[in-house]
């Protein structure tokens, strides 16, 4: 089920005890800053933040999460890698919840630069992945997505609600005041991550690889971190581009203008 929440935030999973939320946007896009996508798990009484971005979102992302949970409900917050849009609001979102913090184990020495932090309430993920047990006896499940961008790297897979969190693979750059919450037209939205998955994967191999462990998950949908969801119209289509998409080092010559 797919319900509105408030301040543009929006249920795009919802049974009994448990929701998958993205969180919405800034109201207005301001240029040079790259659009992110954050989103919160709650099942039962604790939430889990994916994600929830840099310090410059910080005030939008906590107002908004404060209106689905408390803040002190905000039991775990996962980052799938180091990059500051993704992982620089850290010290900030331990200042005010209890949470633990997972990030692979490659990452936990960068967290002090940005900014003191308690160290004792990181929990490294070790690079085949990891899970974690919540209220209703669920688990969210970590899974290695390494050179995908970040030699360190993860996605999250809800099987409860059958999202998962892809992180940066699956982005996209909109043009200004063109942004989409969910993928209509495929064809279309292929050529708005085609630049940025060229040259930020490592690989057509890697990709592969990570295709791979994700058809044996089935999800319903796919969340990324920027751009739009692929939902169940669009989920084949979007592993079945990416399996075939060169990039990284299968473009070296191009890259290097050998």
């Amino acid at each position: 089920m797919i319900g509105e929440g408030s301040a543009g935030g929006k249920i795009i999973y919802e049974d009994g005890d448990h929701k998958f939320i993205w969180l919405g946007w800034e109201e207005n896009e301001e240029e040079g800053l790259v659009q992110t996508n954050q989103y919160l798990i709650i099942n039962k009484d604790v939430g889990i933040l994916l994600d929830p971005g840099g310090a410059h979102v910080f005030p939008r992302v906590v107002a908004e999460t404060a209106r689905f949970i408390p803040l002190e409900k905000i039991e775990y917050i996962f980052y799938s890698h180091q990059d500051p849009d993704v992982s620089s609001g850290l010290p900030l979102w331990l200042s005010v919840t209890p949470a633990k913090v997972y990030i692979s184990k490659l990452w936990v020495r960068f967290i002090p630069h940005f900014g003191r932090a308690d160290m004792s309430r990181v929990e490294p993920i070790e690079d085949r992945g990891g899970s974690i047990t919540l209220p209703t006896g669920d688990i969210l499940e970590f899974l290695p997505a390494h050179y995908l961008h970040s030699t360190g790297n993860f996605s999250v897979y809800d099987p409860r609600s059958s999202v998962l969190f892809s992180g940066d693979i699956g982005a996209a750059v909109f043009p200004h005041g063109k942004r989409y919450l969910f993928v209509e037209d495929f064809e279309a939205h292929k050529d708005l991550m085609e630049g940025f998955h060229r040259r930020y994967m490592k690989s057509n191999r890697v990709l592969r690889k990570w295709v791979d462990l994700v058809r044996k998950k089935s999800p319903r949908m796919i969340a990324p971190q920027h751009g739009a969801i692929f939902d169940q119209r669009t989920v084949n289509d979007f592993l079945s581009w990416l399996e075939s998409l060169k990039c990284g080092e299968d473009l070296l010559d191009e890259i290097y203008g050998g």
